[in-house]
């Protein structure tokens, strides 16, 4: 008899399946067909082109000399996840359960999406595949991401507005595993982060964990040594989760987690979930148990952040183990150090980041300076942040 899916997927305490009686056939689907492809060498090849040919993995690690210069102290490098197919590290992830969807048959993805990262790259990978594809969005981060909104569009994908509660990515997933519930047999439900019931925290940790992978390799070679510190901005937590991964057992190596502070923590508008919050709390939220923002009646609390892709009630459940076992140092940004540090990169490297990526790169801008002369930084700069330029000029209250 097979092993169930529910004995498995759990971090410490955190994880595990949560999840309607009506779907756990279709998580031991997932998770079954996930150990066979894994292992499948002519997937694994196809894949392994499509990364390299399709995707333009692998991305460059590119020291950040200006803005080196301009702070002082540690050597910056970045992580160059912009610089994927589609301007982000997500389309990594969405190739390959797309992938994983054609391998069980399916004929039809859903997602959900925040910055809508997510949503254009399981849109493309769909396209690619032949496959019909609905993403649900809410109606808050459709406003704000309006670009994205109309590339999943021309891309042949559907966008489903999502208007209740908070209307941002809490709502989104809660509508896309309602569909998944009716719809088992011929979809596929492509989780954008490491979170949800199990198999798809760890699904989405081995598909990303290439980008730790390739980033030990690349300093290695250009520094002869890992870095001292490595920082990335945590939603759900795939990006951070991604690059993480192959450096959790090098002790000497800081891992930083940077959540979105929003208006601070005292205003409670913010999704910080992991650095101390009142709001914060264990609970369930999508299929596994983790850390929640949560009122004082337990009920899920709607979040603030300028960055649509941080704007989450929760948190994947490994990074609720690594927070809780100390591997991890999670930290947060507001709105306005993420937006000055959003300006700095933009004007000292010429490049402009995402929204999410830029609470990274304000923890640099704070903590670099405080480092010996010499010592190594990395940032994984998550996505590019071409979607973001119309609410980055709302917030400076320009007109474009």
């Amino acid at each position: 008899m097979k092993k169930d899916v529910t004995l498995k997927g759990y971090f410490g305490r955190f994880g595990g399946t949560f999840a309607p009686e009506t779907l756990m056939p279709a998580l031991n689907e997932v998770q079954h067909a996930f150990d066979a492809f894994m292992k499948d060498q002519k997937i694994q090849s196809e894949f392994k082109d499509l990364l390299e040919k399709y995707n333009g993995r692998e991305t460059p690690l590119y020291f950040a000399s200006r803005l080196t210069k301009k702070l002082g102290g540690a050597k910056i490098y970045l992580k160059r996840e912009d610089l994927n197919h589609t301007g982000a590290h997500k389309i990594t992830n969405a190739l390959g359960q797309a992938l994983l969807a054609r391998y069980m048959g399916k004929k039809r993805l859903i997602a959900e999406t925040g910055a809508g990262q997510h949503g254009v790259a399981t849109a493309t990978a769909a396209a690619l595949l032949g496959m019909e594809c609905d993403i649900y969005m809410g109606t808050v981060d459709m406003q704000r991401q309006r670009p994205n909104v109309f590339r999943m569009n021309l891309l042949g994908t559907r966008v489903v507005p999502v208007d209740s509660g908070g209307k941002t990515l809490k709502d989104a997933v809660n509508e896309a595993m309602r569909d998944w519930s009716k719809t088992v047999r011929t979809t596929h439900y492509a989780f954008g982060s490491a979170l949800g019931p199990h198999p798809f925290p760890t699904i989405v940790r081995e598909f990303q964990s290439i980008i730790g992978k390739e980033t030990k390799m690349q300093i290695l070679k250009v520094e002869n040594r890992l870095p001292d510190t490595i920082v990335a901005c945590v939603g759900g937590g795939s990006n951070a989760i991604g690059i993480f991964t192959p450096f959790l057992d090098d002790k000497d190596v800081k891992l930083v987690g940077v959540e979105a502070g929003g208006c601070g923590l005292d205003s409670n508008k913010h999704a910080v979930r992991l650095t101390h919050s009142d709001l914060s709390r264990t609970g369930i939220l999508h299929g596994s148990f983790s850390y929640v923002l949560q009122d004082k009646n337990g009920q899920i609390s709607d979040t603030q952040s300028i960055s649509a892709g941080l704007d989450y009630s929760g948190v994947g459940p490994q990074h609720s183990f690594l927070h809780e076992s100390g591997r991890v140092d999670y930290t947060y940004a507001t709105d306005t150090e993420a937006l000055d540090a959003f300006k700095m990169l933009c004007e000292y490297e010429g490049i402009i980041p995402a929204l999410e990526s830029s609470h990274a790169v304000a923890y640099a801008v704070k903590n670099a300076p405080l480092m010996p002369s010499g010592s190594i930084m990395v940032i994984n700069l998550s996505g590019r942040g071409d979607k973001d330029i119309f609410t980055v000029a709302d917030y400076l209250g320009i007109n474009i």
